[in-house]
């Protein structure tokens, strides 16, 4: 699931939270600006992913892989 920011015009808000209270739930939802955290946060409160970073950029560039040959 995508998490997205929107900055929203007061003269549009009501109309856009009618739009999004006609999604199901577990489609879309509303999340309280309390319960965000920013992608940084989230990467920092997985245990092991700032460790695993700094190894990944410690790599010789010699073992890295070109984006053509990655694998979307």
């Amino acid at each position: 699931m995508q998490t997205i920011t929107l900055k929203i015009e007061d003269s549009v808000k009501d109309k856009f939270l009618w739009l999004l209270s006609h999604f199901d739930k577990q489609e879309i939802s509303i999340i309280d600006k309390d319960e965000y955290i920013s992608d940084d946060e989230y990467l920092r409160s997985i245990d092991g992913m700032v460790e695993s970073i700094h190894e990944a950029r410690n790599e010789p560039v010699e073992k890295g892989v070109t984006v053509d040959k990655l694998e979307w």
